[in-house]
């Protein structure tokens, strides 16, 4: 025979709510941190100086730099006139739409900047931004 206990049994519940809040706390708070972070891909050249300078926040871009000796840098890694082509070509097949930007250093000639520009056309981009570092934007990182 069976009898029942005369204090009432309650079956355990699982609040999911207060779950689902936090989860959606998490996402956020990581979606926040992976949008500061910045990348850089370029090496550290010394940017002249304009007034009309704009962060850019698109992270798919092309990094080509000069330094004051007139060596080219395709992102950090310093490579000649003819890896320069071949690596631009290389992306421009893979994203024709990524935005190329020329860093030169104040220092260089201008020659060797119009001859990385020279590169940069015949790999098939056609639009090139030129960094500069912005005078009301100083000491912010970033491509410019």
């Amino acid at each position: 025979m069976y009898v029942s206990s005369p204090i009432p049994h309650k079956k355990a519940r699982i609040e999911i709510i207060p779950l689902i809040d936090i989860m959606f706390f998490l996402l956020a708070s990581f979606m926040m941190v992976s949008l500061s972070q910045v990348h850089l891909k370029g090496i550290k050249v010394n940017l002249p100086s304009g007034v009309s300078g704009e962060t850019q926040t698109k992270r798919e871009y092309v990094s080509v730099s000069v330094d004051k000796d007139g060596h080219y840098f395709f992102d950090k890694d310093e490579v000649g006139d003819d890896e320069l082509l071949n690596r631009l070509r290389t992306a421009h097949q893979s994203a024709p739409d990524a935005k190329v930007f020329l860093r030169g250093d104040r220092d260089s000639a201008h020659l060797n900047v119009a001859h990385a520009l020279d590169i940069i056309r015949s790999s098939g981009y056609y639009k090139v931004s030129f960094e500069i570092k912005s005078e009301s934007l100083k000491g912010v990182p970033g491509p410019r």
